[in-house]
């Protein structure tokens, strides 16, 4: 075999690959043998490029730094001058990477990307656990990381972030944290985060159980935060509670180091005088089990998924069953409205070492089917996503997947689950080649419009086929920061549709009204989506204003 044939049969592995992957449940392709970083952390931002890092305080990755550049760090344990990557840049489109560089530890950190398209990244580990760095997108490749000295209050390892109405974020919690604040400031003479007892009240001794906590914007402008196996509803400019829910059935946790997932199902009726939100929360590891396994007993992950209306006065929970348990998984809004639930395990908890038996099949759970018929299991992968897995959404309607590393250090060989720096890709049902007639293309808007709130603006579609306007909706989507089986800021919003004119069979033009406030869409760029027959286009970013 000669070289030109041999590159030809490498360049070919991954559609290969995709195409044997079968087509019935979805489809996976592999897309990078390796990126040198654990995907620990993953943020899609809206020049189509998703920002992947990893902690830096464990030694050297499996990429060099560019042009020389080395890291330097005196107080490092590891590695006092460190010439590898922690970052990269992903672009979808290319299929290639970056590296970037990052000069403090950002493990376990969290993050949001806010109203002009920064990724704001928060705390960490060691010295970066008071920093904020800043990434802002950009088209050439010359853009990196900016870090900010002493710009949290406290040490913020494990916390959540939210975007919130006015452009801020709130940073809520973190190992040993029982507290919350803003960046960026407002107040500058405050010196002290604002404390809150809830974090407290849910800390068990020894395990926590209430890191990463969930929390979601509500419709109502104030928070639902979820944490160990309860929630409450939080004024934040007030610093009051205003209700607490009923614990979750059966009273186990769901947060780190449990770790089950929670998403904020679909908004709609945005026009309505009362708008309804709804959390589901799925998977996760039963009460004792951090504790059995440092004795080496290893339980099952929960296979229950717990859904309660948070806008409703008297709220309950319903619990329903997924095929099979989980922890460690993560849970994903499709462009249709669907969740997709992918990654983890089926034993133990999360932490070094402390999980067992991947769960490689994806499974989308269907909010508006009947009970017993939602949760549909999707086409397996064979890369195990363990410990410090991540997966996005993006544009086009794949879901980025990778990460993996139940290991303190990178560990490739002589272990069960090694280190895995591969990527890929899960391609849903929707983007099947069956589904190629009724699959909707955006004409109409452009790329990057800018929309106000409650605006009324003009829509096109066109299909293949013929269109159906009783069966065509419109998404708008968040693209959330991932880590730790948690996707913060994930929003999906189903907007109203005008009167449509149909122009022939196979397009049609329409009017869409955008969400009325920043309560129910904080400002920043989103996903558009058209939706027809269920299935969906591609999506268009447009920023909200």
């Amino acid at each position: 075999m000669n070289k030109s044939t041999f590159l030809l049969l490498v360049s070919l592995l991954p559609s290969i690959f995709f195409l044997l992957s079968g087509a019935s449940n979805g489809q996976w392709q592999l897309l990078q043998k390796s990126i040198g970083v654990v995907a620990m952390h993953m943020q899609l931002l809206n020049n189509d490029r998703v920002i992947i890092y990893d902690r830096t305080d464990f030694g050297l990755s499996n990429l060099t730094l560019p042009s020389g550049k080395c890291r330097y760090d005196p107080t490092e344990m590891a590695l006092k001058k460190d010439c590898s990557a922690h970052a990269v840049e992903y672009d979808v489109a290319s299929n290639t990477f970056r590296a970037l560089f990052i000069q403090t530890d950002v493990w376990c950190s969290s993050g949001s990307a806010v109203a002009d398209g920064t990724l704001i990244q928060t705390g960490g580990y060691g010295d970066g656990e008071r920093k904020v760095r800043h990434f802002v997108p950009c088209e050439n490749c010359d853009c990196d990381w900016q870090e900010i000295d002493n710009a949290l209050l406290v040490k913020r390892w494990y916390s959540t972030n939210v975007h919130l109405p006015d452009g801020r974020q709130i940073i809520i919690g973190g190992r040993r944290e029982f507290n919350y604040e803003f960046h960026p400031k407002t107040h500058t003479k405050h010196k002290r985060p604002y404390y809150l007892p809830f974090l407290l009240q849910t800390n068990d001794k020894g395990v926590e159980n209430n890191l990463y906590p969930f929390v979601f914007l509500n419709v109502d402008g104030n928070l639902f935060i979820f944490a160990n196996n309860r929630a409450i509803l939080f004024n934040y400019k007030n610093r009051r509670v205003l209700r607490t829910y009923p614990e979750i059935p059966g009273g186990d946790p769901r947060c780190y180091p449990s770790t089950g997932s929670a998403v904020l199902l679909p908004l709609r009726n945005l026009e309505a005088a009362t708008v309804e939100a709804e959390v589901l929360i799925c998977g996760g590891a039963r009460r004792g089990a951090f504790q059995l396994v440092r004795k080496a007993v290893f339980s099952p992950a929960m296979d229950s998924c717990a859904r309660i209306k948070i806008t409703d006065p008297n709220a309950t929970w319903t619990v329903e069953t997924m095929p099979r348990g989980r922890v460690m998984n993560d849970m994903l809004m499709l462009p249709n409205g669907r969740v997709l639930i992918i990654n983890g395990a089926s034993l133990g908890v999360a932490g070094w070492e402390m999980g067992k038996n991947p769960v490689l099949e994806p499974v989308i759970y269907k909010p508006n089917s009947p009970v017993g018929s939602r949760f549909i299991l999707q086409t397996a992968s064979d890369i195990p996503r363990m410990y410090h897995s991540t997966a996005v959404l993006v544009r086009d309607g794949r879901v980025i997947v990778g990460g993996s590393n139940p290991h303190e250090k990178y560990r490739f060989f002589n272990v069960t689950y090694p280190t895995e720096l591969r990527l890929e890709a899960f391609w849903p049902y929707y983007l099947d080649a069956q589904y190629a007639n009724v699959r909707p293309m955006i004409v109409e808007p452009v790329s990057h419009a800018n929309v106000t709130y409650g605006e009324k603006f003009k829509m096109s579609i066109k299909v293949n086929g013929t269109v159906v306007p009783e069966l065509l909706t419109v998404t708008m989507l968040a693209p959330p920061f991932n880590t730790h089986s948690f996707s913060m800021n994930q929003r999906l919003l189903v907007l109203s549709i005008g009167k449509l004119n149909v122009g022939g069979k196979s397009s049609c033009e329409f009017e869409v009204t955008a969400p009325a406030s920043a309560v129910l869409a904080p400002p920043g760029f989103y996903l558009l989506f058209a939706v027809h027959q269920d299935i969906p286009s591609e999506g268009i970013w447009i920023k909200i204003q």
